[in-house]
């Protein structure tokens, strides 16, 4: 195996969700403000590319889509181990759906080809409708299988994947070219050293626009995107207080009618 081609979004950091908007008229997030992470699960893909690289010496390119402002984030991805990174970021892309966003990140893998296989998280944070990898091999014409729970890679092609399923799993023999995307269950995502972190810093991240893909306008952005957000609601919880009064006794007694009232006891 030669090429891996891993796809990594750049995605809101959960800690600063509760900061998140949406523009009132495109309906898109704000993501100025918000400081970005790695996918968690195109982290365990990521690591699955980087054990095929470990023992057969295969090059993993990172490939993502996000603001020119997202290049840290890849540079993490790359002190991890991978050889090399492409950011695909033009005004054009912005406010792509899951089809938007499939048809470039295709695109994207055309420009690079030869590759052998495509690793992706199963779905991200942000979106978490899981779509985009089925149709980026549909539009690759290539097999993907999703829900990976576990992948070896036989020999220098035979790949040997344990899909997770609704009543349990399914082993599965495969040849590349193929897409997979992964489960957290698949492995345990490696940590960068002091030593990758200044490394990755003279690998190549290479910056790409619509011009370097050309691809029309009306098939990527909001323009090519069939399905938009309605809104972005953040889930709060609230506790309503009680207040007891009285001595000790009857403050004991409130607490045990309440409790008995509400069906706890």
């Amino acid at each position: 195996m030669d090429r891996v081609i891993v796809c990594v979004k750049p995605v809101p950091d959960p800690q600063a969700w509760d900061r998140l908007r949406l523009d009132p008229v495109t309906k898109t997030l704000i993501r100025e403000g918000i400081p970005s992470v790695i996918n968690p699960l195109d982290r365990h893909a990521l690591e699955a590319a980087l054990e095929i690289k470990d023992a057969h010496a295969a090059e993993v390119v990172i490939l993502a889509m996000a603001p020119a402002a997202a290049q840290p984030v890849l540079r993490e991805a790359l002190s991890l181990g991978a050889d090399r990174a492409v950011l695909l970021s033009d005004r054009a892309f912005a406010g792509s759906d899951t089809l938007a966003t499939s048809r470039i990140l295709a695109a994207a893998i055309r420009r690079l080809q030869p590759f052998d296989l495509i690793c992706c998280g199963n779905f991200t944070l942000d979106g978490s409708t899981a779509q985009v990898p089925s149709q980026i091999a549909e539009i690759l014409g290539i097999p993907n299988i999703m829900h990976v729970s576990q992948m070896t890679l036989e020999g220098d092609k035979r790949l040997l994947v344990t899909q997770k399923i609704e009543q349990g799993y399914v082993r599965l023999e495969a040849e590349p070219p193929l897409l997979l995307s992964f489960t957290k269950e698949a492995n345990k995502p490696r940590l960068g050293s002091f030593l990758e972190i200044l490394a990755a810093e003279k690998r190549e991240l290479a910056l790409w626009t619509n011009a370097d893909l050309n691809l029309e306008e009306a098939l990527i952005g909001l323009k090519g995107s069939p399905t938009q957000m309605a809104d972005l609601l953040v889930r709060q919880k609230k506790r309503q207080g009680l207040r007891l009064e009285g001595s000790p006794a009857e403050m004991a007694q409130q607490l045990a009618d309440k409790i008995h009232r509400l069906g706890l006891i």
